[in-house]
């Protein structure tokens, strides 16, 4: 296997360029996931490390070996697809062993190395069906196969898991963790799904607008967020994001919360005064019912069983707000409710965008 870097890589079709100079450090057997909004570059990025894109300018090294120039098939490079891309009229086996019959490699050690990966794949009881017989699930797992016989150097994913339902996605997001842990290898995963992302990456790329917002672990992204883009993006339900008009900067950061609620947030108030408008972050779930704090109107009640999912507004603006409750939390819809915050579980975001960076807040666990 082997490292990926990308040096200043930028991409434009025609006037409007959709990659702005791309430096990223991707190491060897590292599973990285690049996420974000549709049209944000993900899919354009990952066309360009396989070759399928040319880059309008910048590098691409693989192993240490420039390869901006070389063809795909020179890159030791395999793409898995969101569609499966299987040939209808042959079998399992025939379709896993397409790429090896094109090398020409021999037909006892093709037949070992598609065993292997059938093995590998548990579709060893599959091997002389058609795609046509196979479910959804299982068709992306011949397609995966078909890239492990080549032995590449990076497996690329684009958006594989997309066709699938719900219950077989989550499924395959375990699958697809396992195969990661026993291939050994480096993979690069494009996804829309900011779950599938969490779950499965070593590290994580937020994009937007074809620049890189953050580059981190999963939980670097959920507790320390650059942007409020990133902190809107990563967690389920999104963050909460509540207006407030800043009233003191001595000893941390005094706001007004639209509603009236005050609060002193444990952050660097360098180049904030006294005046500006700032937003504070709130995650659903560090909010707890209380006799101070919030004051809440619920609009609607999502009872999920471990957990009670409400959606309400904060303040004359009616500020739209969500929290993440026990599942048998005591409150009705069409109520008022009030809901406690610690101030260090808040995040402040300027005018930017940015965000400001916390004091005397333990590192939490990553």
């Amino acid at each position: 296997m082997a490292t990926l870097d990308l040096i200043q890589v930028s991409k434009s079709f025609g006037s409007a360029k959709v990659l702005h100079d791309i430096n990223l450090a991707i190491e060897d057997k590292e599973f990285v996931v690049f996420v974000g909004p549709s049209g944000c570059g993900k899919s354009t990025l990952l066309r360009i490390i396989a070759g399928l894109e040319e880059a309008t300018s910048g590098n691409i090294i693989i192993g240490g070996e420039d390869v901006s120039m070389a063809h795909p098939v020179d890159r030791g490079i395999s793409m898995v697809f969101q569609s499966y891309a299987l040939y209808p009229h042959l079998t399992v086996f025939e379709n896993i062993a397409f790429p090896l019959r094109v090398q020409k490699m021999p037909e006892p050690e093709l037949k070992e190395t598609v065993q292997n990966a059938a093995e590998i794949l548990q579709l060893t009881d599959k091997l002389q069906l058609k795609p046509g017989q196979l479910s959804g699930g299982q068709r992306q797992r011949v397609a995966i196969g078909r890239s492990i016989v080549r032995n590449p150097k990076i497996f690329l994913f684009d958006e594989p898991l997309s066709n699938l339902d719900a219950a077989l996605r989550g499924d395959m997001r375990v699958e697809l963790s396992q195969l990661h842990k026993q291939l050994d290898a480096t993979m690069v995963y494009v996804t829309h799904d900011q779950i599938e992302a969490m779950t499965m990456a070593d590290r994580i790329v937020v994009l937007k607008d074809g620049r890189v917002e953050q580059f981190g672990t999963p939980m670097e992204l959920y507790h320390h967020p650059a942007t409020k883009f990133v902190a809107g993006f990563i967690g389920q339900p999104n963050m909460n994001f509540v207006p407030a008009t800043v009233t003191g900067t001595k000893g941390g950061l005094a706001v007004d919360l639209d509603g009236g609620h005050q609060m002193v947030l444990p952050v660097d108030t360098t180049g904030v005064s006294k005046g500006d408008a700032v937003e504070v972050g709130i995650r659903p779930e560090d909010l707890v019912l209380g006799s101070t704090g919030l004051d809440i109107s619920i609009r609607v009640l999502e009872r999920l069983g471990g957990a009670t999912i409400t959606y309400g507004t904060i303040g004359p603006a009616e500020t739209r707000f969500c929290a993440s409750l026990a599942g048998n939390a005591p409150i009705e819809q069409g109520t008022n409710m009030t809901l406690t915050i610690a101030p260090e579980s808040c995040h402040v975001f300027n005018a930017k965008g940015d965000v400001l960076s916390r004091l005397n807040v333990p590192e939490q666990s990553r």
